[in-house]
């Protein structure tokens, strides 16, 4: 899967043309053979108070912002900001163990994931999902921990956020939605980036990056911290660089709840 990976002879049509998205029994098929989740596995529906012992593996510095030192499995998270902190879940959910996809984020940086401790056995890439990524989300969640969707600025209704969040939490996977609208998200996460540090004068190694790290519940006032992802003997770290903060609650809430 790297990038000096060569395709195999007959993987492209002839002229250059885009290879199809791959289709839903496709995917059926693929989510059967996957070992550690197979059909026993899917057919299990865990009780919402286990799903809420149960957390899915992240950076450790990202725990300790989070509801629970982590994010839900079963739980639906709506994701903006730098892709950075993205490639960190994926990378930490496959380095433990588990299995992961992402669907319609094309520009993921698969790289930047590896350095994190991403590995690519474990996870499914599917840039160009076809016209409902949401559909090909719900299918890989029969036998995945993580599910990444990108919505490509589009909009979900309701209606169907409901049925898919029922679905991942019958199933036990965490779905992370970016670059749209998901009505209803348990969990909101914003990643904005702070500052770099290693450059200077055009010239020189990139040694840490900064993110401003927002995690806002349905309940409750948000926590804000400062992640950085700092390069350590070929690895690439995540490191909580300021204490954690939680915001003071509006004006208008805490006058009525006085």
């Amino acid at each position: 899967m790297g990038s000096d990976a060569k395709p195999q002879e007959g993987a492209r049509p002839r002229g250059g043309a885009r290879e199809s998205p791959p289709t839903l029994a496709e995917l059926r098929s693929r989510m059967a053979a996957i070992p550690g989740r197979g059909e026993a596995a899917a057919e299990r529906i865990p009780l919402d108070a286990e799903l809420r012992r149960e957390s899915l593996a992240v950076p450790p510095a990202l725990a300790e912002l989070l509801p629970g030192g982590g994010l839900a499995k079963g739980s639906v998270v709506s994701y903006t900001g730098a892709r950075s902190l993205l490639a960190g879940l994926v990378a930490a959910v496959t380095e433990d163990g588990g299995h992961a996809a992402v669907v319609g984020v094309p520009r993921l940086g698969l790289l930047a994931a590896v350095e994190m401790g991403a590995q690519l056995e474990r996870l499914a890439v599917i840039p160009d999902p076809g016209p409902d990524p949401v559909e090909v989300a719900a299918v890989l969640l029969d036998g995945l921990d993580l599910v990444v969707l990108g919505l490509g600025g589009g909009a979900v209704a309701p209606a169907r956020t409901r049925v898919i969040a029922a679905r991942a939490r019958n199933k036990g996977a965490t779905l992370v939605v970016t670059d749209g609208r998901w009505p209803g998200a348990a969990l909101h996460l914003d990643a904005r980036i702070a500052g770099y540090a290693g450059l200077g004068h055009g010239r020189g190694r990139l040694r840490s990056l900064g993110l401003e790290v927002e995690v806002r519940g349905k309940a409750g006032p948000p926590r804000r911290g400062r992640l950085d992802l700092r390069s350590n003997s070929g690895r690439v770290e995540w490191a909580l660089h300021e204490p954690v903060t939680r915001a003071a609650a509006p004006v208008e809430a805490r006058e009525t709840a006085s």
